[in-house]
């Protein structure tokens, strides 16, 4: 559920929910990146990988009339959910924070908070009035950003 004004996105594990937002053009857009490359730049959802999801948020707040100059970000999740795994194929978490870090870095945006890592699912809410990114681990613990 989510009111006016309001993004959400539930289940994140090794995923990572990035909020991209234009605060004084009060325009805001959420990915769920589950995975840090797509299979093609073409892909058929860009919002789902991390080298993908940043440029499609960008050009869609851009549509909606935010300001490339005054884009900021915020995100949350890339939990190791296979704990003592060392395999790099089960890194999917912090391959994902890697991506995302690196594309933002990239686009020249502002990273204002994040919360990532760790063992626990999350879930999220960006509240766009006041742009603060909600964070609810599994375990009920929050945090806001």
């Amino acid at each position: 559920m989510c009111g006016p004004g309001r993004l959400v996105t539930t289940g994140l594990g090794s995923c990572v929910g990035v909020v991209i937002y234009d605060a004084e053009g009060h325009v805001a857009g959420l990915a769920h990146v589950m995975l840090p490359e797509s299979p093609s730049p073409d892909t058929k959802a860009p919002h789902k990988y991390a080298d993908t999801a940043i440029d499609w948020l960008i050009r869609e707040i851009v549509h909606a009339g935010g300001s490339p100059l005054r884009l900021r970000a915020k995100y949350a999740g890339g939990a190791q959910m296979f704990q003592g795994v060392k395999m790099e194929t089960l890194r999917v978490g912090e391959r994902n924070v890697e991506a995302v870090k690196k594309r933002l870095a990239e686009r020249g945006i502002p990273v204002i908070g994040s919360d990532v890592g760790g063992h626990q699912g999350r879930t999220l809410w960006f509240d766009l009035p006041s742009c603060i990114l909600t964070v609810r681990t599994a375990r009920g613990d929050m945090r806001a950003l």
